[in-house]
């Protein structure tokens, strides 16, 4: 029998503030009104894992309240945590200096400057001394779905960020890591992607879909950041 998987993105972050690691009052609202469409939807999960970062616990709170399971308890595992795209940027140095004013302008410019950041990391065209190398990264996030593939639970949900989301999907239906760059920016918060598997299989049912923010009247709180 196969078991399930939602993989969910968190809840906006907080671009420019001092720390980007909380959600914001609209990711906040995001992740209870995912809890409340799963739980319309019947949908109850017997195991709950996430990243250990900040945003990551807030999502899974705010999920199990909108659920009306708050104080449920979760795991966690670091496979699941972002990569660290402030460190990256910094091991640019003076090597790429349009790249790194870009990453220091508005957002959109920053968006554009880390995609271009992206190729190079996964090229080993990074000079400096990066957080993690690209393999790295792609170890780690495969540890964590070994981990899911291999725990216990037939309905999991998974909480993460988009650069282990996108390379999940990408190890999935073994893709090269530019798919998996453009994907990482495509990936909205509170999206869900669907995954079935067992010990040896894992396989794709859906992507980056947002059912609980489909009402025209959410629209707005359809985000990327």
């Amino acid at each position: 029998m196969m078991a399930e998987l939602f993989l969910v993105r968190h809840g906006q972050a907080s671009f420019g503030a001092d720390n980007y690691d909380l959600l914001s009052a609209r990711g906040e609202q995001q992740s209870v009104w995912l809890g409340e469409y799963f739980a319309r939807q019947g949908i109850v999960f017997d195991r709950v894992i996430c990243g250990t970062l900040r945003r990551h616990e807030q999502t899974v709170d705010g999920i199990l309240r909108g659920m009306g399971r708050a104080g449920v308890g979760y795991d966690q595992h670091p496979g699941l945590n972002e990569y660290d795209f402030s460190g990256l940027f910094a091991a640019l140095g003076d090597d790429h200096p349009v790249v790194t004013k870009m990453a220091a302008g508005s957002m959109r410019d920053h968006y554009r400057a880390l995609k271009e950041m992206l190729h190079l990391w996964s090229q080993d065209k990074i000079r400096g001394p990066v957080p993690e190398t690209w393999a790295q990264f792609q170890q780690r996030v495969a540890d964590a779905r070994a981990a899911i593939q291999n725990g216990a639970g037939q309905r999991v949900l998974a909480v993460s960020s988009g650069g282990p989301i996108a390379v999940t999907l990408q190890q999935a239906v073994a893709a090269p890591a530019s798919s998996a760059i453009a994907l990482n920016l495509q990936i909205r918060n509170s999206s869900i992607s669907q995954y079935f598997y067992n010990a040896e299989s894992f396989h794709l049912a859906s992507f980056n879909g947002i059912p609980h923010l489909e009402d025209p009247e959410r629209h707005e709180y359809r985000t990327y950041g």
